[in-house]
């Protein structure tokens, strides 16, 4: 079975990308969260950050915001999009003004995905799905934060376009993360 993305076109993907997509007997799809992910994904991005040795303090794992994820990107020029495999969630990543800084900034935020969802091409996927609805929404600019030993992640995040800068913009609380990263859309 293909994976299938709730009105997303995968018809733009090389064979060889879709290749990347295929699973077992469960279907996976990227979606909007809804309600009842809430606990679901809390604890998926907090077991990959566990995993990765990030510290708990002024990272994703402490935000307030990571137990109502739902409420939280309920405005309209916010969305966070979930990986779903059945009941399971396997990660998600969202869209966000970035705060305290200019409107035509947003921040891709809290991306990240478990074991089994990763090395199947869903990043690139999930990037573009998050990418395109910034545009949507008249975003001119992407903004994010990561560390330093999330290579997958940063391959990823150059392969799109972002480029690295200086220093950390915004308000985010995420003093931890020291890489920065801001893309044109």
């Amino acid at each position: 079975m293909f994976l299938e993305f709730e009105n997303y076109n995968l018809a733009y993907l090389q064979p060889s990308k879709l290749d990347l997509i295929k699973v077992h007997k469960d279907t996976i799809v990227i979606r909007e969260i809804e309600l009842k992910d809430n606990p679901k994904i809390a604890m998926a991005i907090r077991d990959v950050l566990i995993e990765f040795g990030v510290p708990k303090v002024g990272t994703a794992y402490e935000d307030e915001a990571l137990d109502r994820m739902f409420e939280t990107y309920k405005n309209e020029r916010s969305c966070y999009f979930v990986v779903a495999d059945g009941d399971q969630i396997l990660g998600g990543a969202g869209i966000a003004p970035l705060e305290d800084f200019d409107q035509g900034v947003c921040e891709l935020q809290k991306m990240y995905f478990k074991p089994e969802a990763r090395g199947r091409g869903l990043g690139s996927v999930m990037m573009d799905r998050c990418l395109s609805f910034a545009k949507s929404v008249g975003f001119k600019k992407c903004y994010l934060e990561t560390m330093p030993y999330m290579d997958d992640a940063r391959v990823l995040y150059r392969k799109v376009g972002f480029k690295n800068i200086e220093s950390a913009l915004g308000n985010t609380g995420h003093y931890s993360c020291t890489v920065w990263m801001i893309k044109d859309l």
